[in-house]
């Protein structure tokens, strides 16, 4: 029953996505695929004078690949840098809530490896804490 919710999240997300997008003057951004399955992301990160993160991301891949992008971007929004350090793959599994095969992990786990890569790649990355 729990799985079948799941399910019907991720279909939900890969149709309707609510953080699909370009971040102009983002501060930081990072791409990467899975040549194994054809899936294809962008992250965006970008910061605002308070360091909270907005986040968004651009692609094309499985529903699992985006559906996992868009719940992990709306998951780090309004973080500060030093909160979207502490964020790991496994607070992403837990958002996607399924459990995968070992090929369909990789596709869920793309978007957070494109994730980190940006963040880690800011150069002065935000440290105000609100």
């Amino acid at each position: 029953m729990l799985d079948d919710l799941y399910r019907e999240q991720i279909i939900d997300r890969y149709k309707r996505p609510r953080f699909r997008g370009r971040l102009d003057d983002a501060d930081a951004r990072y791409e990467d695929e899975n040549p194994l399955c054809g899936d294809h992301i962008v992250v965006y990160l970008k910061f605002d004078p308070q360091g909270r993160a907005q986040a968004r991301f651009e692609g094309q891949g499985c529903a699992i690949s985006m559906a996992s992008a868009d719940l992990l971007m709306e998951y780090i929004q309004g973080k500060t840098a030093a909160e979207l350090r502490r964020v790991t793959k496994e607070d992403l599994l837990g958002l996607v809530g399924l459990q995968l095969s070992p090929s369909r992990l990789k596709c869920a786990l793309l978007p957070y490896k494109a994730f980190k890569a940006a963040l880690y790649g800011l150069n002065a990355a935000p440290t105000t804490e609100a």
